[in-house]
């Protein structure tokens, strides 16, 4: 059996290098612009290089859930910072790499391989990450995992 969704998006230039980005399906409108490190960007609005890293963080997160979720670990908080690389390969940009930097506070410390290992095969089967050239890596370099007080 074929498995196909889609997602539609509308995008309707504003003035300069803004633009306003809806989607049918959604309540809420985004603004995006060019960033401020090329010209004519502007600054404190997103960017497509931003958008483009928050898919991948966002697909992370959820795929983890649903994996932790199945998996029956529990924790109560989780977060993620992301940072994309931005980088001229072969004459051309490109986001070369995103690195993810998760977080979790486990109810069981013991259950700290069992979330990191959770985490790894979640961002094997983002189809984000799947879907893109980007290495995407893993830092838990900044992990905090600890039982909650």
């Amino acid at each position: 059996m074929e498995v196909k969704h889609t997602y539609n998006l509308d995008l309707e230039w504003q003035e300069g290098r803004i633009g306003l980005m809806s989607s049918p399906e959604l309540h809420k409108k985004i603004t995006v612009a060019t960033p401020p490190e090329f010209p004519g960007g502007v600054e404190g609005i997103w960017s497509p290089e931003h958008l483009f890293t928050s898919a991948v963080l966002s697909c992370f997160m959820t795929t983890f859930l649903a994996m932790a979720d199945y998996s029956k670990l529990e924790f109560s908080k989780f977060d993620c910072k992301a940072e994309g690389v931005l980088e001229k390969v072969d004459g051309k940009f490109k986001m070369s790499e995103i690195i993810l930097k998760p977080s979790i506070v486990l109810h069981d410390e013991s259950k700290t391989d069992k979330a990191i290992r959770l985490m790894e095969k979640a961002e094997a089967a983002c189809l984000i990450s799947n879907s893109i050239t980007s290495s995407v890596k893993l830092d838990f370099s900044a992990i905090q995992v600890s039982e909650p007080v």
